[in-house]
Formats: C-alpha cells, structure tokens, sequence
C-alpha cells in the first residue's frame, strides 16, 4: 500500500499531466497549478478521478485545501499569485468558469467563486481510462467555441454607460460600476452640463505597475523594495523591461 506522501506526489503529477494533456502553457505546468486543479476537483490524495466533485471555491478555500490534504503551505500574500498565474489561465482555457453562480458579481469581489467547466468536467473524470483521449479530443476541437460562449455571457453582464448620443463603452459589473455610470449619465448632465469626461476607472481592466528608475545603479540601490508581480525599467537602457517572478506581463521584447 502506497503511503501518503506516495499518494501526494503521485496526484500532483497526474494533475500536471492532465493540464499538459489541455495544452496549457509551461509556465502553468507547476505544482501550483496542479493543486488548484485538485482543489476544484476535490481530489484528495487518495481519491480516483472517476470520483472528482466540482464544487464552487474561492481562492484561498483552495490555498487551504493544498495545506489541509497536500501539506504543502503558501504564504498569504500567495492568493494574488494563485490568481493571476494559475486559475485566470485556467479560466482562459475554458477549463474553469468564474462566478458561475452569479456573473454579474464585481471582479473584485471577495465572495468570487470558480468551478470546473462541465465539457472540462467531462472530459477529467475519464482519465486513466481509454475514454479519456477521445473525449479530451472533442474538447479541444470545441475549446475556442467554449471559451467564446463563456466570454459572451460575462459580456452580457456588463454595465452600458452612455458617454454622447453616439457612443457606450462597457465596464464590468458591480455596484461600484453602476455607481459610475449614475454619476456620467445622472449627475453631470444636471450638475456639470459642460464638463469633460477624462479617465473611469474600472477594476476589471487593472494596468501593469511599473517602477522607473534613471539607471542602473539608482535600480539597484531600490531593488530590494521593488514589490513581486510587477516591472521596472531603467531609462539609460529603454529597450528592455524587468519582469519581477519571470511572467511576463507585456509580452517579449520585439
């Protein structure tokens, strides 16, 4: 009989086999990723994937799971991390749906929720068995269909704000955001008849925090206060970008 820490690394590595099967990016191929894709199968280390759940769990519910059946604990400041590199690919993939519940939940929200996509659902709880390649096969073919109905159906949670006659932009739900869009299309027409709207400020579209430093000696007197997850870029050699933890969030330097 296997023992647990047997049990532990041998889930881990059917995990990652499975996100690999799916085509994820390397950079999602880590135990990481593997315990969020656990975590919202419920895959205890004992338990065999014809028995996976899908359950509705948050970030840090899965960050708890990992310490609870995997013994492996990440730092608090870990969630953001968990978020932005594991499940939001995941999410992208069409592998995992985000406030499946309630979509028109704000994206800052700490009541948001993910669970495992049904056609993913499907395809998982096959693994091992000889039903399991076909079945991936036919979700593949359908992936970018999936990821364009579940994209379509955020969309259509979105707040309309009307900007002039002539044009709307959207902006993810929330209170917050309907709160924006009173102020645009209530407040100023009465108040500020011939203000000019300049920035709104939505948090599903958050920028790229960048530190900017003269030169290289000034970046290195700072560097051990940048913060993780971010860039820095040094003016006397402008034609490259520090990526803090590897990812990076621009994209390859061209």
């Amino acid at each position: 009989m296997k023992n647990l820490q047997q049990q532990i690394s041998e889930k881990i590595e059917q995990a990652t086999d499975i996100l690999k099967k799916f085509g994820m990016p390397s950079a999602q191929l880590n135990d990481r990723t593997a315990y969020c894709l656990l975590a919202l199968l419920n895959v205890t280390p004992e338990k065999s994937w014809r028995n996976i759940e899908n359950p509705l769990i948050g970030i840090t519910p899965m960050m708890d799971f990992t310490k609870t059946n995997y013994l492996k604990e990440y730092a608090p400041n870990s969630r953001e991390t968990f978020r932005r590199f594991s499940v939001h690919q995941l999410v992208q993939a069409g592998i995992v749906l985000y406030n499946p519940d309630d979509s028109s939940r704000p994206v800052n929200s700490p009541k948001a929720v993910y669970q495992i996509s049904p056609a993913a659902f499907d395809v998982i709880k096959t693994y091992g068995t000889k039903d399991f390649e076909p079945k991936l096969q036919d979700f593949l073919k359908n992936q970018q269909s999936l990821s364009k109905q579940y994209a379509h159906e955020r969309e259509m949670n979105k707040v309309s704000v009307k900007i002039k006659d002539e044009h709307s932009i959207q902006i993810s739900p929330g209170k917050h955001s309907e709160l924006i869009k009173d102020i645009i299309e209530q407040l100023a027409p009465r108040f500020l008849p011939n203000s000019t709207l300049v920035y709104i400020g939505d948090t599903g579209e958050n920028l790229v925090f960048i530190s900017a430093f003269p030169d290289r000696n000034t970046f290195v007197r700072f560097a051990h206060d940048i913060a993780w997850e971010t860039e820095a870029w040094i003016a006397d050699n402008p034609d490259h970008m520090i990526h803090f933890n590897g990812d990076k969030f621009i994209g390859p330097h061209k």
